[in-house]
């Protein structure tokens, strides 16, 4: 019997409850648009990644399939995505591609325990700076690994670390080859070009058309995206002149027609040990990766995804797609929104996206092989600048010193060392800004004469605690027991603004009472909210200060302090 906490609720199960013809004609249409947009995405991202195109391609079938059927959002698109280029090819080449996969099943089991322990809230945790640091970043990567088949360079493998990429690419940049670097520039103006083509074609047409019937046309084109354009094209033109360019066919032999088979990686326990880095990598990227994803997708359609159960989908596609034979997989923006904007009503269409995937791979694999890498390159390229959130670098001067240290911090890290030290090393700047900031804006104040009802008897002294009393704000609570400063006969501090209270605070309270004490005076509290006072009745501190010593009012508490003077 499953714990009561545990949930699993595809989204599937709710949208298939009044599903009908129409929907499914809708779905039908939006699951081939995104198959055909999938198929140059899936080969260009494995290429990048160091693996076979077939890797790529079967991570959409199977990643797809399954993200979509178990998945908490209805219309999110799962496969390989670009963020992962970077974190692929650095553990195929440290630790080889049967590592590779070790590492993404166990990440998949990663990622469903997460989901079933319900921590999917708490990739909302990781900061904005963060986000967008390590996506500009890993958008750098992509574009610099593209170098080498954008130029078409002769260059057998490209070295995983950045600044041995920089020399590589600057020993070889004579090795140029000026047909592929022709056929990447023309490819990638087009698919910038294709877009904003058609309004202006689309405004002529309708004033020179009676019946509209080519702005009808040019609608329909529009519709097509500019990288699926740009492979048809290239690949056509390589075909039909014969250019001189590297291709799939000549690189890796084409793509299977075939549906791939079960295989299982060598397995070691020592292995493992070793796999524990990169496979908290990819976890972290992977749900970072999906549930901002499901996020930006429900933004656009007005749904509400379930994160937790996104995650347990992500781990169960990440389980099972190593197995034959492919790459880690996540939620990819680019398709979800292809898919919302085609029309998709429920996860059907992302199943629609993987059989459609299947068809092509059965019925057209040998169209592939003419496929040129110079044109994938440019794909990429174009990938990556949409990626990449450029406008936040402009926007810097804009926010305070500890936003702009994060983001750049991250954006560094990630294209010099590492993502998982870039996240790792952002969240620590962004826990310490963050609790330098609640420290600063904790104020312990004197409360001022005429704001109070009735004067302070001599011998009293009476403040306001605003804010935090917190371990990195008690400095500023210490202060107020300096032997010049104790009073004679009472303390009274008012409450009723001090949000929260931590043990370190309570310590700090506790130290002030005993002083007070050991010196004839009395500490004495009013007005406290139900967190500070909760924590110091769990504590025992109530009963240690006497609960005639914590009062309900200000005014009730100098009348304490008056009948102390009396005594």
């Amino acid at each position: 019997m499953l714990h009561p906490f545990f949930k699993f609720r595809p989204h599937l199960v709710d949208d298939l409850k009044g599903y009908d013809n129409t929907k499914f004609f809708k779905d039908l249409s939006a699951g081939v648009t995104v198959g055909v947009v999938a198929l140059p995405l899936a080969m260009a991202f494995a290429i990048a990644s160091g693996l076979q195109p077939s890797a790529g391609i079967f991570t959409a079938i199977i990643a797809g399939f399954l993200v979509s059927v178990l998945g908490g959002s209805r219309v999110q698109i799962g496969g390989p995505a670009g963020a992962f280029i970077v974190v692929v090819y650095g553990i195929v080449e440290k630790y080889g591609l049967a590592n590779l996969l070790i590492s993404t099943i166990f990440a998949g089991i990663l990622l469903f325990a997460m989901g079933a322990f319900r921590l999917g809230s708490l990739i909302r945790y990781v900061p904005v700076p963060i986000v967008i640091g390590f996506t500009n970043g890993i958008a750098v990567l992509i574009a610099l690994s593209q170098m080498k088949d954008f130029f078409g360079l002769k260059i057998d493998k490209m070295p995983g670390d950045f600044f041995a990429q920089i020399r590589m690419l600057i020993a070889n940049a004579s090795t140029i080859d000026w047909a592929s670097f022709l056929l990447a520039m023309l490819s990638l103006i087009f698919i910038f070009a294709w877009p904003r083509w058609f309004p202006a074609k689309i405004q002529s047409a309708q004033q020179i058309t009676r019946h509209n019937i080519q702005s009808r046309i040019y609608r329909f084109l529009s519709a097509v995206p500019g990288t699926v354009v740009v492979l048809v094209l290239s690949t056509l033109a390589v075909s039909i002149l014969s250019l001189p360019v590297d291709t799939i066919g000549t690189k890796f032999g084409g793509i299977p027609r075939e549906l791939p088979s079960f295989t299982l990686p060598a397995f070691t326990w020592d292995l493992v040990k070793q796999l524990f880095a990169p496979t908290v990598t990819i976890v972290l990227l992977g749900a970072i990766e999906s549930l901002l994803c499901a996020r930006i997708a429900d933004n656009v359609t007005g749904d509400r995804h379930d994160p937790n159960q996104e995650l347990m989908a992500q781990g169960v596609a990440n389980f099972v797609t190593p197995f034959f034979g492919g790459m880690p997989a996540t939620g990819t923006i680019a398709r979800t929104i292809t898919n919302i904007r085609a029309g998709a009503v429920s996860p059907i269409a992302g199943v629609m996206h993987a059989l459609t995937l299947v068809v092509i791979i059965l019925v057209a694999a040998p169209l592939a092989e003419d496929i040129p890498l110079a044109a994938l390159a440019a794909i990429l390229l174009f990938v990556a600048w949409n990626m990449g959130e450029w406008h936040e670098f402009a926007r810097l001067k804009n926010f305070p010193v500890g936003y702009r240290l994060v983001m750049v911090a991250t954006f560094l890290l990630t294209v010099i060392i590492d993502l998982t030290v870039a996240v790792q090393v952002g969240l620590v700047l962004a826990c310490l800004f963050f609790i330098f900031r609640i420290a600063d804006l904790t104020r312990i104040e004197a409360i001022p004469p005429e704001t109070l009802t009735q004067p302070l008897p001599p011998g009293v002294v009476a403040y306001s605690i605003y804010g935090s009393l917190f371990f990195a704000a008690v400095g500023k609570l210490e202060t107020l027991i300096t032997p010049q400063s104790l009073p004679a006969k009472a303390m009274i501090l008012e409450l009723h603004q001090l949000i929260n209270l931590d043990s370190t605070g309570l310590d700090a309270l506790e130290n002030i009472h005993n002083l007070l004490k050991r010196q004839g005076s009395q500490l004495i509290l009013c007005m406290p909210n139900h967190q500070p006072l909760d924590l110091m009745k769990r504590s025992g501190f109530i009963d240690r200060l006497g609960a005639e010593n914590c009062l309900d009012t200000l005014p009730a508490a100098i009348a304490r302090s008056t009948s102390l003077r009396a005594c």
